[in-house]
């Protein structure tokens, strides 16, 4: 530690000294500038002139010295010096000039002409040394960094830039600080094209987007960041699938709404993914509507430890509720969730329950203990091809485990209940779709003027959750493909894991009882364009590094996916990706007393069920392992 003190008081002195040098140069010099005679350049008359001044010498140079002291100028560390550092400096110099100055008029003393001058290269010598003391430590460390990237057998990674801006140059001086990063910036893109043949901090701009595939190649190219953070999605969206197609390895700066007060960093450098490439728009909270029905209230979310269920307590937790419950009957991802949560909002009032839906003594106790003023009913078995194996699983814990909770929730006067629905709803060919939207009916038949707020919200598939496709295909890349893809004109409707958790808590704000909502997805993707973009982002050629090989429908598998059905329709809502369905009649009568002939054939065989499913819901046409293949 004292070494350590000795050094920091040792390199405070050194710059003392110098700046006693520089202020004592650019008084005399300001002396000779004023002087009778502009022309003294004889030693004699110099020494005259100190020998003269030699009382204002140590009156000002001691008195500016102070005033560099008071403002804590010996504690910053001039080798990271910016443009900050050095307006501070001729702030500093100003200061000390004008109090001088105003000393030097209060005694009557003929030396303004002198300190206006003297003060002209006081900030011109200081500052020029520390900008002369930073340049020595960059070509230091770029002379040291030259030998060690020659004496390193690893190459260094040629890097395009995207963008020539602000966060493109950060990305420039980042690399050449850090040798670690072992990349090397080679050229610059922008597709504003008075910046074209301009150069970047020594890179050169040498075309716009549409040239980046020849240019890459021209250019040897392993890497290319996209450094436009605050560049509109969509434009973000179509550069991205110009690079996408490039071997290159593919990084970029998020958007500037997803960065903490709009500052870029360039630790915020990440892998391209699959929802870069769909270029969703960020969502647009109504965060008043949301906070009055979430902020200190008591929130239940069933299969809390899933996918959307894990996110919806995330965004959840923002709102500062007076108490969080995870309901999940799968306790390795309701234990890990509790451990993120309890890091990430160490206040929060949490707790982790494990049980099932189908167990009504359970439920009714939880809701007897917390009495929960919102629910997010989020548990359901989602995988189609195993619901089509095991339909009498899906009925008890889709259907028979949404009426539990949902008529538990409607007994201790929950307020709002919200269902997470799926487009698979819609139409339904399969187990899963047929169950999901029977709990849509049960929500609608629910509802009853004044009461607890039944609605369900509707929407297709998210990237990235437990069981989807995008995790399959880096499963299947890892292996060595090839990518199953089951038919090639097979397409799906995608949105974020948070997009559909902020839409849903949005959508429960403007609930008023019996909607279904229905959640914007864009446009439908066709699964072989993704397979081939997930492909190229792992650095490979589509069917020549990794095949796709189409294996065919599965049983109740549909090749286009709807949102709403025919005598549905859709409405606005406040938001502008949350819509309305028309709700049809539902006969409750005829629907509960269907469930009760489904709750008594429930241990019976799987036609009898699927039988009866399809008279609870009309629409349900199921299909045959044999429909699916043709």
């Amino acid at each position: 530690m004292r070494k350590i003190r000795f050094q920091q008081h040792l390199r405070m002195l050194q710059w003392m000294s110098l700046d006693i040098f520089l202020l004592s140069l650019s008084l005399l010099t300001a002396i000779i500038f004023t002087a009778d005679n502009p022309y003294i350049t004889r030693i004699r008359e110099v020494s005259d002139i100190l020998y003269n001044y030699q009382g204002v010498f140590l009156f000002y140079i001691t008195f500016k010295m102070s005033i560099f002291w008071l403002f804590g100028m010996y504690r910053h560390i001039w080798r990271y010096a910016s443009i900050f550092e050095l307006s501070r400096i001729f702030f500093w110099c100003l200061v000390a000039m004008l109090a001088c100055l105003a000393i030097s008029l209060g005694l009557h003393l003929p030396t303004a002409s002198i300190l206006l001058i003297a003060f002209i290269f006081d900030g011109i010598l200081i500052a020029g040394s520390r900008i002369f003391w930073r340049m020595v430590t960059i070509y230091q460390k770029q002379i040291t960094t030259f030998f060690d990237k020659q004496q390193s057998k690893s190459p260094l990674r040629r890097v395009m830039i995207v963008g020539a801006g602000a966060a493109g140059r950060m990305i420039i001086d980042e690399m050449r600080r850090n040798p670690h990063l072992h990349s090397q910036p080679v050229v610059l893109i922008d597709d504003d094209r008075v910046k074209h043949g301009q150069v970047l901090r020594g890179i050169s701009i040498v075309g716009g987007s549409s040239d980046i595939p020849k240019l890459a190649l021209h250019h040897r190219i392993d890497e290319i960041i996209i450094a436009i953070p605050t560049a509109p999605i969509a434009i973000r969206k179509r550069i991205l699938g110009i690079c996408n197609q490039t071997n290159c390895r593919l990084r970029t700066l998020p958007g500037l709404y997803e960065l903490i007060g709009g500052q870029v960093s360039v630790n915020q450098v990440r892998d391209v993914d699959i929802a870069d490439l769909l270029g969703r728009e960020p969502v647009k909270l109504d965060i008043e509507s949301i906070s009055g029905y979430l902020s200190n209230k008591i929130i239940l979310i069933t299969g809390g430890g899933g996918s959307i269920g894990s996110e919806l307590c995330r965004q959840i937790a923002n709102f500062s509720p007076r108490q969080l419950i995870i309901l999940d009957i799968y306790e390795n991802g309701a234990y890990d969730l509790e451990i993120e949560l309890r890091r990430k909002f160490p206040t929060l009032n949490l707790d982790v329950i494990i049980g099932s839906l189908r167990d009504y003594e359970r439920i009714d106790g939880i809701f007897q203990l917390y009495r929960p003023d919102v629910v997010f009913h989020a548990a359901a078995h989602k995988h189609v091809p195993l619901m089509e194996k095991s339909p009498r699983e899906a009925v008890k814990n889709n259907v028979f485990g949404t009426l539990n909770v949902a008529k538990i929730a409607k007994q201790y006067g929950v307020q709002r209940f919200v269902m997470i629905s799926t487009d698979k709803a819609v139409n339904p060919t399969n187990v899963m779709g047929a169950t999901k939207r029977l709990c849509e009916m049960i929500i609608q038949a629910l509802k009853e003027p004044g009461k607890t707020e039944f609605v369900a919200v509707r929407f297709g598939n998210v990237l990235g959750s437990n069981g989807s496709v995008i995790p399959l295909f880096k499963r299947q890349i890892a292996e060595g493909g090839p990518l199953t893809v089951t038919h090639p004109e097979i397409t799906r409707f995608f949105m974020t894991i948070p997009e559909a958790s902020q839409l849903v808590i949005q959508a429960g704000a403007i609930a008023r009882g019996g909607e279904i909502f229905v959640l914007d997805m864009g446009d439908p993707v066709k699964i072989r364009d993704l397979a081939e973009k997930v492909i190229r982002l792992s650095g490979f050629e589509p069917d020549r590094d990794i095949q796709i090989k189409y294996t065919g429908l599965r049983p109740g598998e549909k090749l286009y996916e709807e949102l709403m059905m025919n005598d549905e329709g859709l409405g606005k809502t406040s938001c502008e990706k949350i819509f309305i369905g028309k709700n049809g009649d539902i006969d409750r009568g005829l629907l509960f007393k269907g469930l009760d002939e489904l709750w008594e054939i429930r241990n019976d065989d799987d036609r009898k069920t699927i039988e009866l499913i399809q008279k609870l819901v009309p629409t349900y046409k199921p299909t045959t392992s044999q429909e699916s293949k043709n």
